[in-house]
């Protein structure tokens, strides 16, 4: 029953809704040919054993074969021609065996050209019309008929070639181009013929092409003798290589009074010289005519072009190499000192013409002398920066402050920007001499403030001794036109003697902060610069190094090679007889001292930690766990360091970066994982609140 059904399939056909049998190619029983019958390849058959296993229309995926063909056509209706001979191209597509016949277009031809069959797979001509071109078809200097039409494939490209002989195809050897007998006619005549209208041609589309956008840039001047107050005129020349004109535009000044027009010159050919009179429309022309006949015969003139161009207005215009810095042109009567050019103009002037000076002309006034502005002296109200910006306007404006250096010093996080210093008052009074004062300079404002601990049972209250703000240094004149000069940082270190208003200080000591933000900075503060220090030192101890060397060895007898800070201080002061400050020795003492690694205590930063969430409201501890526990895809309970900062930055945790980053570190294992658990049980201020009194009992080192 199944082979039943295939045969029918296979043996009928249908014709408008009419089973019948159709089809002479349809195979027999079971697809087997039937007697008689051969097989008939649809596409192009290549040789399985060369290539890839790819379809066609990958493996030849724009791939075409060129030939170069012709073919005759009968010209019926005219006597000068009997056929005429059409050059076009043919295209085989490898993908599909499709086929594309075009004619390339030809100038005044009159022949509709270009796609003359598009492409489609051709049938071969009776009687194998049931079949289609294939590439075994084609070759060199053979004949293909498409549509009854007669094809002579004369040549075709490397490429078509190449993959011919790939298919073991025998290419036959390349035919001749056979000319039109009629083209060939028609061009002899078209060389032989003069033309009867007159006509020159000028040819300035080469020039054009070439140099346009090409623009030559002098910088000249006008001394107008007739101009009231007789001064010269700043001019821009540009000429355009492209057609050979010239633009000039006037460099107005600023209050000059003068109109500013837009061109000086209008862009156009410039004479040599200006003519005496104006010549009527018609006179210059770009051609000669002449009338041989006149209106004698049948009232039609003749007229030819007269070459040697007699009685004709030659005019000679300005070219760039009459332009020169120095040259002096006439720009209608007015001469025009050349005397510089941008550089563009010098290359090109150097690459044509092969000049290389080009000594510009000195042309402007000299610059009337500037005239020192001289402030009044300060008034005495307000600030010096105030009333000095009424000086500066007409409409005054607040002084402007440095805002860049209050972002970048302002306080951020553990990072304070505070220079404190540890002063005492220079006075002989007994009472005045064990006061303490602590003097803090603010980096972000440059402004100071002095603050005097409470001390037991010395008769003083203590407090703000001195108002935040700028300090003047002593010994300048209060009503000057200079501004006053106020102490930096650069001016504060220990050791050092300061004056605030009529108060003399001797900073004593410095916090912790000060001398590390101090010696990370060295190259602004040079009392903390170590090599400066040190070539300071050498220069005072080398000539009596032996000595210094015995007196190290006498301090320490034990030669443990380690001696205590005082009585290495000693030594220093000793050795260089005060040359160095208080703030310099203590700088070499840090350098060289032994100091034991602290660790900051886990409490201590939990506590500051919890204070700022509590002030932020923050409580969201639950979620931070369950994010926490989700990404540890182990279930190990440990993270690595930065996926937890990251999880925290997500969550908009509210304490400053350098804070989370020390108390992630504290809670990290030996394989520097974080133990996210016991982090998230320690900022929980709600469940496991640290007790106040442990925030002041271990100060922040």
């Amino acid at each position: 029953l199944g082979k039943e059904k295939f045969h029918k399939s296979q043996l009928w056909g249908y014709c408008n809704n009419v089973a019948m049998l159709v089809g002479e190619d349809k195979p027999g029983i079971g697809g087997e040919p039937l007697p008689g019958q051969k097989p008939k390849p649809k596409y192009s058959v290549f040789p399985r054993e060369i290539g890839s296993d790819a379809p066609a229309w990958v493996a030849f995926d724009k791939q075409v074969l060129s030939f170069d063909a012709y073919f005759e056509e009968e010209v019926p209706d005219k006597n000068q021609e009997l056929y005429r001979i059409r050059h076009c191209k043919i295209y085989f597509y490898l993908e599909d065996d499709t086929i594309q016949v075009v004619e390339p277009q030809v100038k005044n031809s009159g022949i509709t050209q270009g796609t003359m069959v598009r492409r489609h797979r051709i049938p071969l001509p009776p009687p194998n019309e049931d079949q289609f071109y294939t590439v075994d078809h084609f070759n060199i200097n053979t004949e293909v008929i498409l549509y009854a039409r007669r094809y002579r494939i004369i040549d075709c490209d490397q490429f078509t070639k190449n993959f011919l002989r790939k298919m073991g195809v025998r290419l036959n050897p390349p035919a001749c181009r056979p000319d039109d007998p009629y083209t060939k006619e028609r061009q002899k005549i078209v060389d032989n013929m003069k033309p009867l209208r007159p006509y020159e041609r000028l040819d300035t589309l080469r020039q054009f092409l070439e140099f346009d956008g090409h623009v030559l840039r002098f910088f000249c001047v006008w001394d107008d003798p007739e101009s009231m107050f007789h001064d010269p005129q700043e001019l821009v020349l540009h000429y355009y290589l492209s057609d050979d004109t010239i633009e000039i535009k006037e460099m107005v000044p600023v209050n000059s009074g003068r109109d500013a027009v837009p061109l000086f010159l209008e862009r156009n050919k410039l004479p040599k010289y200006a003519p005496t009179e104006l010549y009527q429309p018609g006179t210059i022309t770009n051609r000669t005519v002449l009338n041989v006949f006149g209106e004698l015969v049948g009232n039609k003139g003749r007229y030819i072009l007269d070459n040697r161009k007699t009685g004709a207005v030659h005019q000679e215009f300005y070219k760039d190499c009459d332009l020169t810095i120095g040259a002096v042109i006439n720009v209608w009567g007015r001469k025009i000192v050349l005397c510089d050019c941008d550089e563009f103009t010098k290359e090109y002037y150097r690459t044509k013409y092969g000049i290389m000076d080009f000594t510009p002309i000195p042309y402007k006034a000299p610059p009337p002398p500037k005239t020192e502005k001289k402030f009044p002296p300060y008034t005495g109200f307000g600030s010096e920066e105030d009333s000095l910006c009424s000086c500066l306007g007409l409409l005054p404006k607040p002084p402007q402050k440095d805002f860049k250096k209050f972002m970048e010093k302002d306080r951020n996080g553990l990072e304070s920007n505070i220079l404190r210093f540890l002063a005492k008052l220079i006075t002989d009074s007994p009472i005045d001499k064990e006061r303490k004062f602590i003097i803090s300079y603010f980096l972000s404002d440059d402004t100071i403030s002095v603050f005097e601990p409470i001390q037991r049972n010395t008769g003083i209250l203590g407090g703000k001794f001195l108002e935040r703000g700028r300090i003047k240094k002593p010994g300048q004149e209060l009503l000057k036109s200079e501004p006053s000069e106020y102490f930096k940082a650069q001016n504060l270190f220990v050791g050092a003697r300061v004056c605030f208003h009529g108060h003399n200080f001797l900073l004593v000591d410095a916090d912790e902060y000060a001398f590390n933000y101090m010696e990370k900075h060295a190259n602004e503060f040079s009392m903390a610069d170590i090599s400066v220090i040190l070539k300071k030192l050498k220069d005072i101890a080398e000539p009596r190094s032996r000595e210094i060397k015995q007196m190290f060895a006498v301090t320490d007898p034990d030669h443990t090679k380690v001696i205590e800070y005082d009585p290495f201080r000693s030594l220093i002061v000793n050795i260089t007889d005060g040359a160095l400050s208080e703030h310099e020795i203590m700088t070499l003492g840090r350098y060289y001292s032994m100091r034991d690694d602290s660790e900051m205590d886990v409490h201590f930063l939990l506590a500051v930690a919890q204070e700022q969430l509590k002030k932020k409201s923050f409580e969201n501890f639950g979620q931070l766990s369950a994010v926490l526990v989700y990404n540890d895809r182990e279930k190990g309970g440990v993270l690595p360091h930065e996926m937890c900062r990251t999880i925290c930055k997500s969550f908009r945790l509210p304490l400053a970066d350098d804070l989370l980053q020390a108390l992630l570190t504290m809670f990290e294992d030996s394989h520097e994982q974080v133990e996210y658990k016991k982090f998230v049980d320690g900022l929980n201020w709600r469940e496991n609140q640290i007790p106040a009194f442990q925030t002041i009992k271990v100060p922040l080192k």
